[in-house]
């Protein structure tokens, strides 16, 4: 056991963990991270960038083929599938490598193996066990809990790891062979993202989700655009499934499912639909990773697997240990384990004393999504729906890329990019988009939405042209009805009101 005391020890070197690990370092705290398997965890070794990596060469693929010879690009496109996973798992490990080095820049202590709280408090430290690669036992003032989630195992779908696969295996360094049918249950982010990818390699994609709409959290219009691209992909989706049973066959798989309507004590006797493929992928759940960490012997509650922390200040039931990120069953993105990394690491520290931070409480009410898909989505604050729900007058303003001359240029004219904005006084409450770059355009409304600029305050800000964007100026303007390159109905009453 080491002698040494650490000002802060994170368990679980995800978006969250390593972030929180290197942020309590700018502070001057001494840190250490404890990770059982991979720096960077589920995003950077089997999630948000190996998909990413993979997505670039199939948007590459469809650029080509459906635009180049508009572009005066004469060629033949040919997928080398292994070369993409060969791509794909260089930019993984140069990003790994990357994260160790940032860690060891900060001067952090990085300890590989399973690490479990084993007892201490805030007066004596904390002492954590770490079995692994690094067979040692370490102290600590205080600790954050950023252990994320895993694909959850559902029995019913009968998971393999060889015809029946997670997120994780079909992004293993190792899967290298593009699957003639690829049935996905799930459309949700993950099952489109992968449905997109795949239909563009090749694969027959057939979809399967219980709800009666793929991506049921976003806005209608922007469903039925991505629905629209599913279909020139020829993605086969089927909507309102319960899915009973997956079965290996030996050289594919078979799924059987009912109408999702079905009540559950009438299933037996339902009608039956019948679904076969090559590979399955299942896309559907999360399990969080909070077994096995010493929880219950520190009075630390849980429910269903996901830590119980205030939401105010991410601290658990003991006081001292914090928790982030997926693990405590709140907005499972890594943008947000990261942001609430920085909240933690500034309470735990305040919380000793002697370091520059102060305390800090959660704040959710701005943050971005995304689904990479082609076209990508991006969304942030509320929907339409949401504001019909609160009585929320909603002025909204549509701008569609084909009437913008860099979406033009570009080639990239699908989708469109919508903004909602409160009637009564011209707050921002939420935006939508479909299109090109719509994560980056989402960003600039975020900003806004964060510090209170309405919709005139985004209008008149001066935007550069040719740009994309300008998709979030002209979307902006179309809320009075005044963007320039759209026919609207101009609303000067309301243009009015608001800018006095």
């Amino acid at each position: 056991m080491s002698d040494e005391m650490y000002d802060l020890a994170v368990i679980g070197a995800g978006p969250g963990g390593y972030h929180s690990a290197i942020r309590a370092a700018q502070f001057g705290a001494k840190a250490a991270l404890i990770e059982k398997e991979n720096l960077g965890g589920t995003c950077l070794n089997w999630g948000c960038i190996p998909t990413k990596a993979l997505y670039a060469s199939s948007a590459l693929i469809q650029k080509i083929r459906e635009h180049g010879e508009d572009f005066g690009v004469k060629c033949s496109v040919e997928l080398d599938f292994a070369k993409a996973v060969e791509r794909k798992n260089k930019i993984v490990r140069e990003l790994v490598d990357g994260i160790g080095q940032l860690e060891k820049g900060w001067k952090n202590d990085v300890f590989m193996g399973h690490g479990k709280i084993v007892g201490g408090d805030t007066n004596s430290g904390f002492d954590i066990e770490i079995e692994g690669e690094d067979n040692t036992t370490i102290k600590a003032k205080r600790i954050i809990i950023a252990t994320g989630s895993s694909p959850a195992l559902i029995p019913a779908f009968n998971i393999d790891h060889e015809r029946i696969l997670t997120s994780d295996d079909i992004l293993h360094p190792d899967f290298k062979e593009v699957p003639e049918r690829l049935l996905i249950i799930g459309a949700g982010v993950i099952g489109c993202e992968f449905g997109n990818i795949f239909a563009t390699f090749g694969s027959k994609v057939t979809m399967l989700e219980y709800l009666p709409s793929p991506i049921a959290t976003e806005e209608r219009m922007v469903i039925r655009e991505l629905q629209k691209k599913f279909d020139e992909l020829d993605i086969e989706l089927h909507v309102s499934q319960n899915v009973l049973s997956v079965e290996n066959t030996g050289d594919g798989v078979k799924a059987t499912t009912c109408s999702a309507d079905v009540p559950r004590d009438e299933v037996e006797g339902a009608e039956k639909n019948i679904f076969e493929a090559d590979y399955c992928l299942v896309s559907i759940g999360r399990a969080k990773e909070s077994s096995n960490l010493g929880l219950e012997e520190m009075g630390i509650g849980t429910e269903r697997g996901a830590i119980k922390v205030n939401p105010d200040t991410l601290e658990t039931d003991c006081k001292g240990i914090y928790a982030i990120g997926d693990v405590t069953g709140g907005v499972m993105l890594a943008h947000v384990a990261s942001y609430e990394g920085d909240v933690a690491v500034n309470n735990a520290l305040t919380s000793i004393g002697g370091f520059p931070t102060h305390h800090e409480t959660t704040d959710y009410t701005v943050v971005p999504a995304t689904i990479f898909t082609s076209p990508n989505i991006g969304s942030v604050g509320m929907r339409r729906s949401d504001a019909k729900d609160k009585g929320i007058d909603v002025a909204m303003g549509r701008f569609p890329f084909q009437s913008l001359g860099k979406a033009k240029c570009m080639g990239e004219e699908e989708g469109f990019i919508m903004i909602l904005a409160n009637k009564d006084n011209g707050e921002i409450i939420g935006a939508s988009c479909i299109g090109a770059e719509a994560p980056e355009l989402i960003s600039e409304i975020a900003l806004a939405m964060k510090h209170g600029l309405t919709i005139q305050d985004v209008s008149e800000v001066i935007h550069s042209h040719p740009t994309i964007s300008e998709m979030v100026l002209e979307g902006a303007e179309d809320v009075f009805g005044m963007a320039i390159h759209r026919k609207g109905r101009p609303d000067l009453d309301l243009h009015k009101k608001l800018k006095e």
